[in-house]
């Protein structure tokens, strides 16, 4: 029976499902670069994401059905998402609320929002529209290098940008902030702004990344989201886990640490595609990626206990 069950994979169907499993990580990784903002960096538990991807790609799909071309669509998605963070942050910030219940709170009001923006639970686009950013159909197409090309140096400049951005005053501030928020305070830093300003990058990342799914997939859905936080965190923790010690050191370490977030998606993504491959039901997902996000972040703990104990 088990032979029978080896007999029955088809290793072909794996490697043709690779450009696709790829393609996705690539676009998944915007997300993470999002949430490795505020997860890492400004160590805030950001639940916002699930709500506001839907939202970047409801609006994106939306503007793109009333005649706006896909690239100036993305555009509002990034400022849709920001709207999300901002409400985050003035929930945190100004009402003092804590911040995980401040962001499941505009996560939860996100969901009647995408519903109000599409008019019904989905939306959808013609993937054979002219001028779309990401399509399914680039991935198996003639000029699919050419696309995988496009994809992978839009990921590099965002990549530059956020390098770039968090060398500045502000993002300096955002990065002592996340270090030490009363020491922060002590030096003049009004740590209200950094955090609503880090908020809103983060979620304009995490509502550009919706757009390009809802034009690589031809549809926006209110649950397209729903767990989303937790391939970001599956992603942020994979690379570090793996690239962790190679980027430690180099002259640019930060900007590398950002570029393998996406690698890190790249990886959940593949992982993803073979346990599909191996027939597994797909009800399961979900707890399969609780279980690699849990198995991840577990391994940085157990090295360090077994480090202590030979120590010792």
């Amino acid at each position: 029976m088990i032979a029978d069950y080896f007999m029955s994979l088809d290793p072909l169907a794996l490697l043709r499902a690779m450009p696709g499993t790829a393609a996705q990580g690539i676009i998944w990784g915007i997300m993470a670069l999002g949430v490795y903002i505020t997860f890492r960096i400004l160590d805030f538990a950001d639940l916002t994401v699930d709500g506001s991807l839907a939202t970047g790609a409801a609006v994106a799909v939306m503007l793109i059905q009333g005649g706006m071309s896909p690239a100036l669509a993305l555009v509002f998605s990034v400022l849709a998402g920001m709207a999300a963070g901002l409400v985050t942050g003035i929930f945190h910030t100004l009402l003092g609320i804590p911040g995980i219940l401040a962001s499941i709170l505009t996560q939860v009001s996100l969901y009647s929002v995408n519903l109000g923006i599409m008019g019904k639970s989905n939306q959808g686009i013609s993937l054979t529209q002219q001028g779309l950013v990401a399509s399914s159909r680039y991935v198996t197409g003639g000029d699919s290098a050419f696309f995988f090309l496009k994809l992978i140096l839009f990921c590099l400049i965002l990549v530059g940008i956020v390098y770039w951005f968090f060398g500045t005053e502000a993002g300096a501030a955002i990065r002592a902030t996340g270090c030490n928020t009363q020491m922060a305070r002590a030096q003049g830093i009004n740590t209200n702004y950094t955090k609503v300003l880090a908020l809103m990058i983060s979620n304009g990342l995490v509502g550009l990344c919706g757009g390009v799914l809802a034009q690589y997939q031809g549809a926006a859905d209110v649950n397209m989201g729903r767990g989303a936080i937790v391939i970001g965190l599956a992603a942020v923790i994979i690379s570090e886990v793996i690239f962790g010690k190679l980027c430690a050191g180099k002259r640019i370490a930060f900007a590398y640490t950002l570029a393998a977030v996406f690698i890190g998606a790249i990886l959940y993504y593949v992982a993803y595609a073979l346990v599909l491959w191996l027939k597994m039901p797909s009800d399961y997902m979900k707890l399969f990626s609780a279980l690699v996000v849990a198995v991840f972040l577990a391994v940085p703990y157990l090295k360090g206990r077994r480090a202590v104990r030979k120590g010792a």
